[in-house]
């Protein structure tokens, strides 16, 4: 199991909301109205933890081993909004969620299958680490900067907790899990081609609700994703290379087979069978 391992190793990294932030540096001349909002946005985007641990454990039924580690993966993600959440309730409570901006991201997610799914979210905790890097770059008040570059640290640290278990996978599954982690990896690694952020809560998920159907799309401000991205924090051409070289020397070493582009990576996933497209 991989459960206890991960429980004492993220245990150890885990920090204090009360102790470990250092809310009396705020310098509230530092803090403009546009950054408050995205601070807001985030906030509501990482309570989906939510209804991602509810597929999670819907999906995952026969592994126990996995099931158990969302209970750290959970806990830990719902705390990443509630440290935004308690940064906007002590400075800039007018903009603190209410509790129908929360409830309105928790809704059902189409089953999908589990191992496309891991890799999905694998790929999403390295897009985010990057994100929340150059949001604490972008920011100027001091307080928040600190934020950022702490959930940054946990979400590389989730990253590195999927990927235990895509390891895992392939040792079970073999060429079955290789392609759905190539397959994913192609798709997630291509932002570029597909004119938009690929991540886990910008992505259709429930065919009934559609287009309402991603997280995003629930938010007070469906666009401030892009916004965000493109004209805030300005998460342009280098850091998308970060974001594709952590995904590509992760699978490098899954794989173990060193993947220098994309193209590489889709070679590689259309080698694995005959029929692959």
């Amino acid at each position: 199991m991989l459960y206890p391992e991960l429980f004492v190793s993220l245990e150890k990294a885990r920090w204090n909301m009360q102790e470990d932030i250092p809310w009396h540096q705020f310098d509230g001349s530092l803090l403009t109205d546009e950054q408050a909002h995205t601070v807001k946005m985030n906030a509501i985007t990482e309570w989906a933890a939510l209804p991602a641990t509810e597929m999670f454990l819907r999906d995952n039924r026969d592994d126990s081993d996995f099931s158990a580690f969302m209970s750290i993966w959970f806990y830990e993600e719902q705390k990443h909004a509630l440290v935004l959440m308690e940064y906007l309730r002590r400075f800039r409570p007018e903009l603190c969620p209410t509790e129908a901006e929360l409830h309105a991201v928790r809704f059902d997610f189409d089953p999908a299958p589990k191992l496309e799914t891991l890799m999905l979210h694998f790929c999403g905790e390295v897009r985010l680490t990057q994100w929340y890097r150059r949001a604490a770059e972008w920011h100027t008040e001091p307080v928040i900067k600190f934020i950022y570059d702490t959930i940054s640290r946990d979400e590389a640290r989730h990253g590195g907790a999927y990927l235990k278990y895509m390891r895992r996978a392939i040792e079970r599954c073999g060429l079955e899990a290789q392609r759905a982690f190539a397959k994913i990896g192609v798709l997630m690694a291509s932002s570029n081609r597909a004119g938009k952020p690929l991540h886990p809560t910008n992505l259709h998920v429930n065919q009934s609700l559609f287009p309402n159907d991603t997280v995003q799309s629930r938010l007070p401000d469906p666009d401030w994703l892009e916004r965000w991205l493109d004209k805030q924090i300005q998460f342009g051409k280098e850091w998308e290379e970060r974001v594709v070289g952590g995904i590509l020397r992760n699978l490098s070493s899954l794989f173990d087979v060193e993947f220098k582009s994309v193209a590489d990576l889709n070679r590689f996933r259309k080698g694995l069978s005959p029929v692959a497209s």
